[in-house]
């Protein structure tokens, strides 16, 4: 009784509208591409009111001095699995109790706030535990970056979406599992109901699924497009896990918002993205990952065949992408390989075909674009008060956000790493 009530203080206590300003030696701003020299960012009550050059600091605000630090905007990822752990793969999850996971998502939720993304999509949970972390976070009993839910991925019976690794005995079938337009339709709505803010599908086979091949379709044109008419019709947002031609391109054409993975798009389904305007999230460093641990963490040795096929194809089909001009966003599969590793993806990104600057855009301006977000990935008056520090320049070492000392989200210091302060 005394914890609900000291939550229900929390959530209906309003924030104190406290001015923060933030200096440092350079501030990146990924849209432009341009670097301002002595910048201050100030915010108030969480949100940007002012940034830029020669802006006065109020007589009232908290100063967070950067000296010699570059800024930029927190980043985004645009998929991850928070609930997950790289290590516990295969049938070793069965040795864990349903709600175990929900805590390995408070400890990976802040291992991502301190890397410096202050933004995610998690695109899959069980029991609707990403929601759980949402609200957490939200009312301030946990660290952790702001979440973009979807709960359970919708997807098709026997497919990547479901649970293939017991015998019939065990018959389980997901509680996303849909068969039909009809049932595709009120799946969304069910997962609406209950908290999801984008809804994930998956198109085609996958890495880590049983018994099906990576590239093939899995829902039909009329179950995809189902789905992403009802999500819109709620405002939401629809993204497809999908690594075969035929999947992309039915994703594409069924109105789905952005691509994830797209490991086998043609040059002709990429031409038809562009031609959509719909985003690619493409996961191509965590192929490191898989084949250096093989079945170490408890892969079976078909998923890690799967990785085998597709690790190479999928950072060729990058390149092709990034060359052609389809809108290419930060994503990175967290959870199949170590959360807060996230950044080790950027370095990735420009060996196959990006400079820095696209890169850092990807998992900030062109990010929040794929998320439909106008308040994160900027440092504009209205924006979150969501960024990072470099002791450096990114544009001349973009690994020097694969260990970033200070983070500051909504305007408060939640990481400050620097070794003299």
């Amino acid at each position: 009784m005394i914890r609900t009530l000291l939550l229900a203080a929390v959530l209906a206590t309003p924030a104190t509208a406290e001015t923060i300003a933030v200096t440092a030696a350079h501030l990146l701003d990924p849209a432009t591409g341009k670097t301002i020299d002595n910048p201050v960012v100030v915010v108030t009550d969480g949100h940007v009111v002012a940034s830029g050059s020669g802006i006065a600091i109020p007589a009232d605000a908290r100063r967070i001095d950067l000296p010699g630090m570059t800024l930029l905007p927190g980043l985004i990822d645009l998929h991850v699995h928070l609930t997950g752990d790289a290590a516990i793969g295969g049938y070793r999850r069965y040795a864990y109790t349903d709600g175990f996971w929900t805590i390995v998502g408070v400890a990976n939720a802040k291992t991502t706030l301190d890397a410096g993304f202050t933004t995610v999509r998690n695109v899959g949970s069980d029991h609707f535990d990403d929601v759980a972390l949402r609200q957490a976070i939200d009312a301030g009993l946990i660290a952790g970056p702001r979440i973009i839910t979807a709960a359970y991925a919708i997807g098709a019976t026997g497919g990547h979406c479901d649970n293939a690794t017991l015998p019939p005995s065990y018959d389980r079938k997901d509680a996303s599992i849909v068969d039909s337009p009809e049932e595709a339709r009120a799946k969304v709505r069910w997962l609406h109901k209950y908290g999801a803010q984008v809804i994930k599908i998956c198109a085609t086979g996958g890495v880590f699924s049983t018994g099906d091949a990576v590239g093939a379709q899995q829902l039909t044109f009329d179950e995809m497009k189902a789905i992403a008419d009802e999500a819109h019709m709620l405002g939401m947002k629809v993204a497809a896990h999908a690594h075969g031609d035929d999947g992309i391109r039915t994703a594409i054409m069924a109105g789905v918002d952005t691509i994830e993975h797209a490991s086998l798009a043609s040059d002709a389904t990429i031409a038809l993205a562009k031609a959509h305007g719909s985003f690619f999230d493409m996961d191509i460093y965590n192929d490191d990952y898989i084949l250096a641990t093989g079945t170490a963490n408890g892969t079976s040795q078909e998923s890690l065949d799967k990785e085998k096929t597709i690790g190479l194809k999928q950072r060729q089909t990058f390149q092709r992408a990034v060359r052609a001009g389809v809108k290419m966003g930060f994503a990175t599969d967290a959870g199949v390989y170590p959360h807060g590793t996230n950044a080790r993806q950027f370095a990735t990104m420009v060996q196959w075909g990006m400079t820095p600057l696209q890169a850092i855009r990807a998992a900030t301006t062109t990010a929040a674009l794929a998320l439909g977000r106008t308040d994160v990935g900027a440092l504009e008056p209205g924006d979150w008060g969501d960024m990072i520090a470099v002791a450096g320049d990114p544009l001349g070492d973009v690994k020097l956000l694969q260990a970033i000392p200070v983070v500051i989200k909504g305007g408060v210091l939640v990481k400050d790493g620097r070794t003299a302060k």
